[in-house]
């Protein structure tokens, strides 16, 4: 079924406008706009400041793939693969082709999608697409999907990589489908780990013991607990800074005092538990490795004793230690696996892609238009923040930012609830947040009575602004699962000062004044992701000859939310009445 909304949101061809001609845009007359003085200005482009992120000047063939057979899921014109310098990470790009009938461009176009998304919430339907209104404009757009979203996928062999875009397709859809009936799958169930004491203790048995204690494996737990203390000494290969280790160590061994509490080997214990705090922060060698399997198993040892005085506390010991050890390993799986933030983003996936659309699209001056949607919007604002700062050339002939602000602190965003993981404790302790999984879980209680998650639906979409079935396949097929890593980054800028980078030492905010890339950013006015005045803390950043600022809605009516700048509907006569002249 094809779903046509009736006409095409205005945001989409308001920016369109700005792209067709970006060396000549008029005043915008009305109380929304910054006025704009001067006419966008073409620079000349120094290959070399393009690849400012990029370890390797050089791209391989190797290194790239267009898939012969596109999964289902992907409804672009092309699949392309880009492998991140360094990684095994090959990132998903969607390409739409320009329409022959359109006039040719001088620049391709790259779209970037919000934080834990993918690319389908550019391109909905064939009746409802902000790429394909793009490419029909005439312009040659890519939908890139970072490192854990969408079909991007980790896989080192390239042979491989068909094969996981169709697994991937594959169990995107089905997840859908579950969803709808009523089914989550199990993969989606537990995708969050989330370990604490009270989640790792297990009840008492409550009857008398029968004097005979169960089966002791002793080796296993010996392996179990030198494996978990040997990847906590190596940092988990360096996914782990000193201090988190020591973090996560002292909350495995909190885990299994809380076990040991009101016995007699709880004080031996605590001995053994120094030792390894102080073996722990050492760095890892043979000798470590050996004094760590040394006191593994002297502590089970201890654990033994106790366990053969079958006493009511430590019936059934083994079980619950084996559970706490297992537990604890997959929690640092899952670090392991998603270990990344928006630096990563920002200074390793955004620069190699470009640099293979360049080589693709082959602009006459080497440059991109690009357009950010949320956290997309963000990472072009940091870009132009972090090349100004050291005198580089980003490589963008303009930018347009849907929804998106360096600076939260003066507004009421509902991304303050990204707040209670500002703690480097809590995010090792929450490694993943399966925004995709939880999403979908809501849907059936969103959408049908008693509606009692209805207000969810505010979050993405104002009322009347999304046909209901693109509405629903937004939620159950746009989301991913975020690392802690990113929200613990992104959620500096609801701090004074705003977002800044891993090292917390960088303010994107303070060099976004000396861009000289033109910028045209676009807000909803009820949108409780990124409200209007988050917008504009961070437009006015921005000199105002080069930026244009609009915020859609009306007082009564249409309005416009998070995602409806991306995929909302409306007619043309909205539009008129903004007076663009391009």
């Amino acid at each position: 079924m094809v779903i046509t909304q009736s006409n095409i949101n205005p945001a989409i061809h308001l920016a369109s406008s700005a792209f067709r001609n970006h060396h000549r845009l008029h005043f915008l007359h009305n109380r929304f706009l910054f006025p704009r003085a001067a006419a966008f200005r073409r620079l000349t482009l120094e290959a070399a400041k393009v690849r400012a992120f990029s370890t390797n000047e050089t791209q391989s063939a190797d290194d790239v793939d267009k898939l012969p057979s596109k999964p289902p899921i992907c409804t672009a014109d092309e699949l392309h693969y880009v492998t991140v310098n360094n990684s095994d990470w090959r990132l998903a790009l969607w390409r739409y082709n320009p329409s022959p009938e359109a006039p040719r461009r001088n620049h391709p176009l790259l779209l970037l999608s919000g934080v834990g998304t993918n690319a389908i919430g550019y391109d909905l339907s064939p009746g409802s697409s902000f790429a394909r209104y793009m490419c029909g404009q005439g312009f040659d757009t890519w939908i890139l999907e970072v490192r854990g979203a969408g079909l991007s996928t980790q896989t080192s062999d390239r042979k491989d990589v068909e094969k996981s875009a169709h697994a991937i397709s594959d169990k995107m859809e089905a997840a859908a489908e579950n969803v709808t009936s009523g089914a989550l799958p199990a993969d989606q169930q537990s995708t969050m780990v989330q370990i604490t004491p009270e989640k790792s203790e297990t009840a008492v048995v409550n009857e008398e013991p029968t004097g005979v204690a169960t089966a002791w494996d002793e080796s296993r737990l010996a392996t179990g607990f030198t494996e978990t203390f040997t990847r906590l000494s190596e940092r988990l290969s360096g996914f782990l800074s000193e201090s988190q280790s020591q973090i996560m160590s002292a909350k495995f061994f909190d885990q299994i005092s809380k076990l040991l509490e009101d016995s007699f080997i709880l004080a031996r214990f605590s001995e053994i538990r120094v030792k390894f705090l102080s073996l722990l922060g050492r760095r890892q060698n043979s000798g470590v490795a050996g004094q760590i399997r040394d006191l593994s198993q002297k502590l089970v040892d201890i654990i033994e004793e106790g366990q053969r005085s079958v006493t009511p506390q430590l019936f059934d010991l083994q079980e619950r230690l084996l559970t706490t050890v297992d537990d604890f390993q997959k929690q640092l799986d899952l670090i392991v696996k998603y270990d990344w933030d928006f630096d990563h983003y920002l200074e390793e996936d955004i620069p190699v892609v470009m640099e293979y659309i360049r080589a693709q699209s082959k602009p006459k001056d080497g440059r991109l238009l690009a357009i950010g949607h949320s956290m997309g919007g963000i990472l072009l604002y940091a870009m132009l923040s972090r090349y100004s700062s050291e005198g580089r050339d980003p490589g963008l002939a303009a930018i347009v930012t849907l929804a998106s602000s360096l600076d939260y602190t003066s507004s009421k965003s509902s991304l303050k609830l990204l707040l209670p993981l500002a703690d480097p404790a809590q995010a090792l302790n929450v490694p993943v947040v399966p925004l995709g999984a939880l999403v979908s879980a809501s849907y059936p209680l969103s959408s049908r009575p008693p509606y009692v998650l209805s207000w969810m639906n505010d979050l993405i979409s104002a009322q009347d602004m999304m046909h209901p079935e693109l509405l629903k396949k937004l939620i159950l097929n746009n989301f991913c699962t975020i690392p802690a890593k990113l929200l613990l980054q992104l959620a500096t800028a609801f701090r004074e000062g705003g977002l800044r980078d891993r090292s917390g030492e960088f303010f994107y905010k303070d060099h976004l004044h000396k861009s000289e890339v033109p910028v045209l950013a676009l807000a909803g006015d009820q949108d409780l992701i990124c409200p209007p005045e988050a917008v504009h803390e961070t437009v006015k950043l921005i000199p105002e000859h080069l930026v244009t600022y609009k915020v859609f809605g009306e007082p009564d009516g249409p309005h416009y939310a998070h995602y409806d700048l991306v995929g909302g509907r409306l007619g043309w006569s909205f539009l008129s009445s903004s007076n663009v002249v391009i």
